[in-house]
């Protein structure tokens, strides 16, 4: 499997094949169509992830067929929880890891985490904040795996995880 993983492209076309695939997967994991409350980001992929310095955006392609992304951007969700503790100055978050069903299990969302961490570490964030769901099967033990430790586990609706790692 020939994997090629690089930053997005400020190109209309591929823009546009990633926000097609991001809402394919969408649709596959969590069973929505688009929904402005939860993806303004990918409406917005310039204004997010493109056009910001310390934010980037990650596609894998396999021949020319978008397998995967992930996204990482200065932290910027106003949770309560953690007001005072993260800013955008010294943590980043990651967005939209999401990889194709046929393409999971060969450490290809390892290598989307590995590239977006050592981005981090240049730009000078000094850790990672992440949220997952504890019904995404995988999701908390691969992301345990990467040294990412619980901060808080919510009993909500989404039984979210929040997670951080510090790069420092």
């Amino acid at each position: 499997m020939n994997i090629q993983i690089r930053e997005i492209k400020n190109d209309y076309d591929e823009i546009c094949a990633v926000k097609s695939f991001l809402y394919d997967q969408i649709m596959k994991e969590y069973g929505i169509g688009p929904t402005p409350e939860f993806h303004y980001d990918i409406e917005g992929l310039e204004e997010y992830y493109i056009s910001p310095k310390r934010n980037n955006f990650y596609v894998a392609f396999c021949g020319g067929k978008i397998v995967a992304t992930a996204a990482i951007r200065f932290y910027d969700k106003d949770y309560e929880l953690f007001r005072g503790v993260y800013s955008k100055e010294d943590t980043a978050s990651i967005w939209r890891l999401m990889v194709d069903k046929d393409y999971r299990r060969h450490g290809l969302a390892r290598k989307m985490v590995n590239e977006m961490e050592e981005f981090a570490k240049k730009e000078g964030y000094k850790r990672i904040y992440l949220h997952t769901h504890r019904y995404l099967e995988a999701a908390p033990a691969f992301w345990d795996s990467l040294g990412y430790e619980i901060t808080i586990q919510e009993d909500d609706y989404d039984e979210t995880n929040h997670m951080v790692k510090n790069l420092v």
